[in-house]
């Protein structure tokens, strides 16, 4: 079998540590960027209309393996897109060594240029490394040195890192009887590096029972579950994630498949069912899977991103435009859950989202209880690039002082007492009977144990985390300080985030208010709010 052969093949294997995935023949005849349109994604509005690809935007990726470079490995030189590096582990990739068919495709679902079917951010800068394994090797600290090599890359500034992988608990050694809590060695090392490096952490769902779910428990990121299309558009959940509701005769999966605690896992769908994907020979070929659906999320932070640094560069916003808990928060906050009559009255959304039984998000714990952010199966909802947009180009609105409906921040708290609360007066009236979307983000500490003290992490060292901050967020009558007053807050005690979907009950002004609830110094936070103003 030739090398190339070796390298399409692997596309066709579930190895250990790998999202598993199905995948169809490929043709050159096929012409397919359905997932990036306006029945995936809306994506490619932001090319065509806004001139948005991503432009000297680092975005990165870590798997098993990687994909091919031309001139390094013997690929054809008509491919549909070369990565700007390549690594193995944390050196600089040798030719033809740890090539995969899975990364490739992962690769061509956020930077193809391939006219018949383009990536989610083809302009993009992507950074690729596949975890170097030797005999004996502690997998997931080799895991850690490949992040933090692709995390480094773009002169330290990657956006957005995509895992379209994980490591199954049972080879979580360092731990007697692992379980998803947020303490294996790969998911203290995602969170330390998503504040370490300010790189927003995009993991592809569990998929599989017993297969491959650190570090889905991560905090400081967003775990992707797959949608398939139903009457030509994504919007349910599909049958090949395992979301992240386990109860009756499954709850004995609690903390081997979904987190322990009741922590949420699922942050946004988006599509994975029968993604068209691009092969080392501009082959195209169509594939299932949490690994294709996670890159749609990574891909979108990249045109978000050269959006953010043109306004940067007119001197219009600041660098914490590119904060993660910012690309979080506006990502999460701008995804679609109920479809709009084309009134305004549920903020544009394209789409009834529904989890694996058919549900809406309305019909879930989460809309109906304080304590629980998001729902068990598509959390937030489906990924929506365009509305992204628009969520992230309202811009930024301080706390304490008047902000538009639509709008976010990035801010601090500190201390827990009536003082040390901010707030965020909406200037326009919202209509009654809209509904208001917002969410809060904030990130655990976790500290690198750098035994030699050279500011990075080296095989053999640790992490340690700290307690979480605990923040809360109510919205209120603009009137009211009381927080009993409330239309409606989120208030959990073991997530990083908050989450509130609501109607207004009646046309007037409101505000949402940022409380410290359980703080340690002055942790920074990310808000992003939309509401239906009376015109």
């Amino acid at each position: 079998m030739s090398s190339l052969d070796r390298y399409f093949s692997r596309s066709l294997a579930v190895v250990a540590g790998a999202i598993a995935c199905v995948v169809t023949a490929p043709s050159r005849g096929v012409a397919s960027s359905v997932s990036i349109g306006a029945d995936g994604i809306d994506a490619a509005r932001l090319h065509e209309e806004y001139d948005l690809l991503g432009r000297k935007i680092g975005i990165g990726q870590v798997e098993i393996g990687r994909p091919a470079v031309f001139g390094l490995d013997k690929i054809p030189a008509d491919r549909a897109f070369d990565p700007a590096g390549v690594f193995v582990g944390a050196e600089p990739a040798e030719s033809e060594a740890y090539l995969d068919g899975h990364a490739q495709g992962v690769a061509s679902v956020m930077v193809s240029t391939l006219k018949q079917r383009r990536g989610v951010a083809p302009g993009a800068q992507l950074y690729a490394a596949g975890a170097e394994f030797a005999s004996g090797a502690d997998r997931q600290a080799r895991e850690c040195l490949a992040t933090q090599t692709v995390a480094q890359q773009n002169g330290n500034d990657v956006r957005a890192i995509n895992f379209s992988f994980g490591e199954p608990l049972s080879l979580d050694r360092r731990r007697g009887e692992a379980v998803l809590d947020g303490n294996a060695l790969l998911t203290l090392c995602v969170d330390w590096s998503a504040n370490a490096h300010n790189v927003l952490y995009v993991i592809a769902g569990n998929q599989g029972y017993g297969g491959i779910s650190i570090p889905t428990d991560l905090f400081n990121g967003l775990t992707i579950a797959s949608s398939r299309a139903i009457d030509g558009v994504y919007r349910q959940m599909d049958p090949s994630s395992l979301g992240g509701a386990f109860d009756g005769a499954f709850a004995g999966l609690v903390g081997q498949e979904a987190n322990v605690g009741g922590r949420r896992q699922i942050g946004l769908l988006a599509p994975g069912r029968n993604v068209a994907l691009v092969n080392a020979w501009g082959e195209i070929y169509e594939s299932t899977g949490t690994s294709f659906a996670a890159p749609h999320v990574a891909a979108t932070v990249a045109l978000l991103q050269e959006y953010g640094d043109r306004q940067i560069a007119a001197g219009e916003w600041d660098l914490d435009a590119r904060r993660h808990e910012v690309m979080r928060a506006v990502l999460l906050n701008s995804a679609d859950k109920l479809a709009d009559r084309g009134d305004g009255m549920t903020l544009g959304m394209t789409r009834d989202v529904k989890d694996k039984d058919g549900r809406v998000w309305t019909e879930s714990d989460a809309f109906n209880d304080r304590a629980i952010p998001l729902q068990d199966d598509i959390g937030a909802g489906h990924l929506n690039a365009y509305r992204a947009y628009r969520q992230f180009a309202a811009g930024r609105s301080r706390a304490d002082s008047e902000a538009n409906a639509i709008g976010w921040d990035y801010g601090s708290i500190s201390g827990t007492d009536s003082s040390s609360v901010r707030d965020y007066p909406i200037a326009e009236p919202l209509k009654a009977g809209s509904f208001f979307s917002a969410t809060l983000s904030w990130t655990r500490q976790v500290e690198l144990l750098d035994a030699n003290g050279n500011g990075t992490f080296d095989e053999g060292e640790d992490f340690r985390s700290g307690e979480l901050d605990d923040l809360d967020l109510y919205l209120l009558p603009a009137e009211s300080d009381r927080l009993e007053d409330a239309v409606w807050s989120s208030e959990s005690r073991i997530d990083s985030l908050e989450h509130i979907f609501r109607t207004v009950p009646e046309t007037g002004r409101y505000k949402l208010r940022v409380v410290g609830a359980r703080v340690d110094g002055t942790p920074a936070y990310a808000l992003a709010w939309w509401g239906a103003a009376v015109d």
